[in-house]
């Protein structure tokens, strides 16, 4: 129950916690300086608070409060660390504690360390959530200081944290270090990857003068260094001393104080020191396998490591297989689903789609770097994204301005870039747009009876048989020539006509055009809402319906209609959901009472035929617009020539930019024809007892679960394992452009007309709304008005029944012609994507204006009382790996 530190290492990690396995491991590290010491383990504190009165009831009410009730699971922590500090050490650990510490020299002190065995691991650091005591003289006050630590197991912050990740309380448990105290000269952290870019190439070294306390606290302004590390060479390329007026020190007889300094600052280290750290963080890196973020004291001119735990809000980097510098482009932010996949989803996604696909972090990236090495490559790159995501462009320019991809040739035949215009503009014609839209929808009905029934090996078969098909609907020449044209048009409409009359009408004629099936959906949930609205009985059922509410319809008045109308969407748009592109997200048509907040909005919100109403009301408007247009380009110069030419732009803009929400919406029809079958699956496994659950087939890649169902055996710790690596993927922010040195990239606006307090993104749908904002992470509990301004992260098709409630559109990621864009300037909505942490500066309920045509968010009232129904934004990711 008492191991020296030197014993101990990571495979026993339940037994002496993160921070105890750590040391020992570097302690076996060769040019590593560790104090000695020991550590209590797990079991100690485990055999003193079992059977304690109250223990389990205390944790049982503790796991029955919500996450986000910050005061009662303060309150029952306060309790519980009271409890556990007054458990007794045991009689036989305390007396070989005492034995131990009494072989050192009289008036010896000690640091007293938390390690919990849910600390400083890979995944999740949980740093800076327990206690840690410096300077402790004596057994009696070392043995104090340990119940002291098991206590800080129930910190605040450390039940908040654990919680919100819905972590068992009793599935951790605290260890404790003993260590000698280092009386240090200076102290500090070191970063051996830079923890807000995540480039692994870079190392930050922070120090203070005495005790590390000082830093940590926020006492003191630290002296900094950046340094850039390649491998063959380390060079400073920054350095900041801090103005600095106190340290903290020992004190005498035991604790701390506070020490005033002279008004001399200069640097605590060389830069020689500086350079000796970064090597020193480079073998700990290579010891324990990831970058990490080391705590060091310099005492008596020696470095000695107190602490190390892996820095674990970095971004993880692809696997290159060479030692070049690659770029790689995020998928998600193009596909407007920036949350991480699972397995089964990435790999599904990366056999749908034609090109190679680089995984990080749950999700999928797209290597550049080719394109980006050659003028005409880099050139048609750079246009392309300039159209559709300014962000990311910057982004791209950030990374060639300092020459980091270098320039060669052209090729005698250039590769084509991806999203670029290839074809010739078609001629206006809406038979063709019939034509696609209905062997599309033969294509997916003729894929559900080929895999309908199959089980077993035959199933996957069917599928990989199928693919082929789905990638023949996706890349079809007379497809992509279709929306190509439609966006062409667009663009040459708003640069010409901006020119001759100083205005950009894309917005405004792209209103209420045929063949939108994104759109579609949006407004025949409006038909729902009116076969709903004349049965009360059925309209109070919803308000109050739970997972069965198709059920429960047929048992009110009304309630078949309402059914009726309700299953009629779903047969029409139930294959659609949130973040459709991975294949483990639940489908509407399996969880329609998802759809429930949003009908109801519309009972409540809407008159009937309001969606006739809209969308006649938008088609006059366009066709206004563009007759307007028409009639003042013929009186001016050039006229009918101008006008003639604009006329078929506007008529190939309103033929055909409907059609390209289609092919996305094809791949997720099959996709859910794909995901019913596979769950079949899944639940034959579970029945044969070769998966715990249906779900477990998530957490599988598509070959990995064909092979699960051809040898009737799974990996069920693999499973497992990735389950926990989801998780903490979930918490990550992806970046916009990665690099293979782990550098994240989200790119800036360059602009000096944002008013102070307004928010910068990309104008997309013109127009300005002022309205209450409504900050929402789930789609499902949305309560949204009329008047409202939807504020959220991305808006993927699936958000689209919430466009014809709301006044205006804000989110953290788009571009031009995403999906939520485009169904924007459809509807009319004033809106504004790719604004940086956009709910994150908004607080739901604040009044702001929305200019969606200068791209501008305005924060009209900084104060905000009440939150109303205020819907939890989503988890942002931290770059310290001090908080949680």
């Amino acid at each position: 129950m008492l191991l020296q530190l030197g014993e101990v290492g990571r495979d026993r990690l339940a037994v002496v916690g993160g921070k105890a396995a750590h040391l020992g491991e570097l302690t076996r590290t060769a040019g590593v300086a560790v104090p000695g010491g020991w550590c209590v383990t797990t079991e100690v504190y485990r055999a003193a608070v079992t059977g304690a009165p109250g223990f389990d009831a205390l944790l049982d009410r503790l796991a029955g409060l919500p996450a986000d009730d910050a005061d009662g699971l303060a309150a029952l922590a306060a309790e519980v660390r009271g409890l556990v500090a007054s458990r007794p050490v045991p009689d036989d650990v305390a007396a070989a504690v005492t034995a131990a510490l009494g072989r050192a020299p009289a008036g010896t002190a000690w640091a007293v360390r938390s390690s919990a065995t849910a600390e400083d691991l890979p995944t999740a650091s949980f740093a800076g959530q327990q206690d840690s005591y410096l300077n402790v003289v004596g057994a009696d006050a070392v043995l104090d200081r340990v119940r002291d630590c098991w206590a800080s197991l129930f910190t605040d912050r450390a039940v908040a944290y654990r919680r919100r990740r819905g972590l068992d309380h009793r599935a951790v448990a605290m260890a404790v270090v003993i260590q000698e105290m280092v009386v240090p000269d200076v102290s500090g952290v070191l970063f051996t990857a830079d923890p807000v870019t995540s480039d692994r190439t870079v190392t930050v070294v922070e120090a203070v003068p005495g005790l590390g306390e000082a830093l940590v606290s926020g006492l003191v302004a630290a002296d900094a260094w950046t340094v850039r590390d390649t491998g063959a060479t380390a060079a400073v390329v920054d350095a900041r001393t801090a103005p600095r007026t106190v340290a903290v020190r020992p004190a005498p007889g035991g604790g701390t104080r506070t020490e005033q300094l002279g008004p001399d600052n200069p640097p605590l280290l060389t830069e020689d020191r500086v350079l000796e750290l970064v090597r020193l963080g480079r073998t700990i890196e290579a010891g324990l396998g990831s970058p990490q973020d080391i705590e060091w004291c310099l005492s008596g001119g020696r470095f000695q490591v107190v602490q190390s735990r892996p820095i674990t809000t970095l971004f993880p980097v692809p696997d290159t297989g060479d030692d070049r510098l690659h770029v790689y482009l995020s998928v998600g932010y193009q596909q407007m689903m920036t949350d991480a996949m699972r397995p089964l989803g990435l790999s599904l996604w990366q056999m749908t789609t034609p090109r190679p696909m680089a995984e990080a972090g749950g999700r999928l990236f797209v290597d550049v770097t080719a394109a980006l090495g050659t003028p005409s490559g880099r050139d048609g790159l750079l246009a392309v994204m300039g159209r559709s995501d300014p962000l990311m462009t910057d982004a791209l320019h950030t990374v060639l301005d300092r020459g980091a991809v270098p320039l060669g040739e052209d090729p005698a035949t250039p590769a084509p870039v991806h999203g670029a215009p290839t074809t010739e503009p078609l001629d206006p014609d809406p038979a063709l747009v019939a034509e696609l839209v209905a062997e599309g929808r033969a294509s997916v009905a003729d894929a559900a009876r080929r895999i309908h029934g199959r089980v077993g090996p035959e199933l996957f078969v069917a599928i990989r048989e199928d693919i082929p098909e789905l990638r023949a609907r996706l890349s079809d020449p007379r497809s992509t020539r279709v929306f190509m044209t439609a966006m062409d048009a667009a663009y040459w409409i708003d640069e010409h006509v901006g020119e001759w009359l100083g205005e950009r009408p894309s917005d405004v004629l792209t209103r209420s055009v045929p063949d939108n099936v994104t759109s579609q959906m949006g407004l025949a949930l409006l038909d729902v809402a009116d076969a709903v609205r004349p049965y009360p009985a059925a309209v109070a059922l919803l308000r109050g319906a739970g997972d069965d509410v198709l059920d429960a319809l047929g048992s009110v008045e009304g309630g078949t209609v309402a059914r009726d109308a309700i299953v009629g969407w779903l047969d029409a748009y139930g294959a659609r959901c949130v973040g459709e592109i991975d294949i483990s997200r639940p489908r509407w048509h399996e969880r329609p009472a998802a759809l429930v907040p949003l009908i109801l909005g519309h009972v409540d919100g809407e008159e009937p035929g309001a969606g006739r109403r809209r969308f006649a009301h938008g088609r006059r408007e366009a066709e206004a617009t563009r007759d307007d247009l028409l009639a003042r380009l013929r009186a001016g110069v050039d006229g009918e020539a101008r006008a003639a030419e604009t006329a078929l732009m506007i008529e190939r803009l309103r033929t055909f930019i409907g059609y390209r929400e289609f092919p996305k919406f094809g791949m997720v029809s099959r996709y859910a024809v794909y995901r019913a079958a596979l769950l079949a699956e899944a639940d034959r496994l579970v029945a044969a007892r070769v998966l715990d659950d249906r779900t477990d087939a998530y957490y599988l890649r598509f070959d990995e679960l064909e092979q699960v169902s051809r040898t009737g055996h799974a990996d069920l710790a693999l499973v497992c394992a990735r389950r926990a690596e989801f998780a903490a993927y979930e918490a990550l922010t992806p970046p916009r452009v990665l690099t293979s040195d782990g550098e994240c990239l989200q790119g800036s606006y360059h602009r000096d007309d944002v008013p102070p307090g307004a928010l910068a993104g990309l104008a997309v749908s013109a127009g300005t709304v002022e309205g209450r904002a409504r900050v929402v992470a789930d789609l499902s509990g949305a309560a949204l008005e009329p008047g409202d301004v939807l504020v959220t992260a991305y808006t993927d098709p699936s958000w689209t029944p919430a466009f014809v409630t709301i006044a205006g559109l804000v989110t953290e990621v788009g571009g031009r012609m995403t999906h939520g864009a485009v169904v924007a300037r459809e509807y009319g909505l004033p809106a504004v994507v790719g604004v940086e942490g956009a709910t994150r500066l908004i607080r739901d309920g604040q009044r702001v204006r929305v200019d969606g045509g200068s791209g501008l968010v305005e924060i009209l009232d900084r104060d905000v009382s009440r939150t109303g129904d205020r819907l939890r934004p989503r988890d942002t990711h931290t770059t310290n790996g001090r908080t949680p």
